[in-house]
């Protein structure tokens, strides 16, 4: 598969095993993970973008904003998958978006540090929600549009797609997969492009 900012992955649009991204390095901000832990790995220009959306919410609000998990390998999902496989918010391997190095799970001592939807509530998760878009972040599995993104809602999970794109995402209320959808009916020049 090639890299793209605006690769889709999904359940029925899954990444091969051997799948790994070009170059991960460590997040640069606060991370609920020990340093050698490969899951604050990610992409340099997401790592790069969410290090200054982490800064804007953590210093020009006061929040308290933490990463709880970044990049994962097929290998590391299947694990996961294996221990709750009948759980819509686990991934079968092969269909997470942490296997690009572009995706991130957030959350807040608010929150208890963990992935739930007491998050959206939060003034953690209302400040993300704002200004995400601002570093290239999408809520890449927004409520009412489970069915359309084959995930439940997850307020937690943000996914980089360049500044540009996450903008148009945002203003036009569109899912990744609704974006994919139209760019294959439409002609591209009318949206942003995320190809490195």
């Amino acid at each position: 598969m090639l890299f793209s900012y605006d690769m889709l992955v999904s359940r029925s649009r899954t990444l091969p095993p051997e799948y790994i991204p070009r170059e991960l390095v460590p997040a640069a901000f606060p991370f609920a993970a020990a340093l050698n832990d490969p899951k604050r790995l990610m992409e340099p220009e997401a790592a790069k973008n969410a290090a200054l959306l982490f800064a804007h919410c953590t210093q020009a609000h006061g929040m308290a904003l933490y990463g709880i998990s970044a990049y994962r390998s097929y290998q590391r999902q299947a694990v996961l998958y294996g221990r709750n496989p009948e759980s819509l918010y686990v991934a079968p391997p092969g269909a997470s978006e942490h296997q690009t190095g572009l995706a991130l799970d957030l959350s807040c001592p608010s929150a208890g540090m963990e992935l739930t939807d007491r998050f959206a509530s939060s003034p953690e998760g209302r400040c993300l929600l704002q200004h995400a878009p601002l570093y290239g972040f999408i809520l890449r599995y927004p409520k009412g549009k489970e069915n359309i993104t084959g995930y439940p809602w997850e307020p937690w999970h943000i996914r980089y797609v360049t500044k540009s794109l996450a903008i148009y995402l945002d203003t036009a209320g569109l899912t990744l997969e609704e974006y994919h959808a139209l760019s294959a009916v439409q002609d591209a020049s009318t949206a942003p492009s995320a190809v490195p």
